[in-house]
């Protein structure tokens, strides 16, 4: 079996030299590794799959696990799925605000998901290079926030604070693999057409008579929003 590897590896290397010149544009990469001196040569799998993670999201209350999916040399499919934390920063002109921190506010944990389709300007066998990338984005925050009575102290009455929101969103960013290892940086920036539904609590103090009261309410909008943030992972 040693002896017939050792001539079917000359066979099967000039059919690649072969497929690659033929592919003109396209950028194999091949390696070749030895467990030894005289061990068996193999050769290395070029990065077809990539899990990553955003660390900006973390601190907008979203905490997605990214797969990326070479389909073509230009094409990737790219989907999520996560939950929703506390949000501790705000997110300019999208209704995305960051959650208080006052006592008597439980958070919800809701899941999110996200599917994008991105487009790479040059081609190679592996995600990598600058790209253009279009993504359906589905996030939901949740509370529940326990109500005060007129004199400002904690009752068992519970109302839930929701924000659903439903993004179309075109990024522009750059992936790179790192030279020596298969992990990877992909640093993105774009803007999106938001539609939001919230269900908000609102406290309010009469300094006046100092009362306490509190209102919900129900709100659907459209907004523009601005989205980017770097992502961390490894491609196998």
């Amino acid at each position: 079996m040693y002896y017939l590897k050792c001539l079917l590896l000359p066979v099967l290397s000039a059919l690649t030299i072969g497929t690659v010149s033929a592919q003109g544009e396209a950028k194999m990469k091949v390696l070749l590794q030895k467990d030894g001196p005289t061990g068996p040569v193999d050769t290395v799998k070029l990065v077809r799959n990539a899990l990553k993670v955003d660390p900006l999201l973390f601190l907008r209350g979203e905490v997605p696990l990214y797969y990326e999916r070479v389909l073509s040399p230009r094409v990737s499919l790219e989907l999520a799925v996560g939950l929703t934390t506390r949000n501790t920063m705000d997110l300019p002109r999208s209704h995305e605000n960051a959650d208080s921190y006052s006592a008597g506010e439980r958070m919800i944990t809701r899941p999110s998901f996200h599917a994008g389709l991105r487009y790479y300007v040059t081609k190679d066998m592996e995600p990598q290079g600058f790209y253009f990338q279009g993504e359906f984005a589905y996030i939901e925050h949740a509370k529940d926030i326990s109500l005060k009575d007129k004199r400002g102290r904690m009752t068992d009455v519970v109302l839930r604070d929701e924000s659903l929101f439903r993004d179309g969103r075109l990024y522009i960013g750059y992936q790179r693999l790192a030279s020596t290892n298969n992990f990877l940086l992909d640093a993105y920036f774009g803007a999106g057409l938001r539609s939001s539904s919230l269900n908000s609590v609102h406290e309010r103090l009469d300094l006046e008579n100092n009362e306490w009261s509190n209102t919900q309410e129900a709100s659907n909008d459209q907004v523009t929003a601005i989205f980017f943030g770097v992502k961390m992972g490894y491609g196998f």
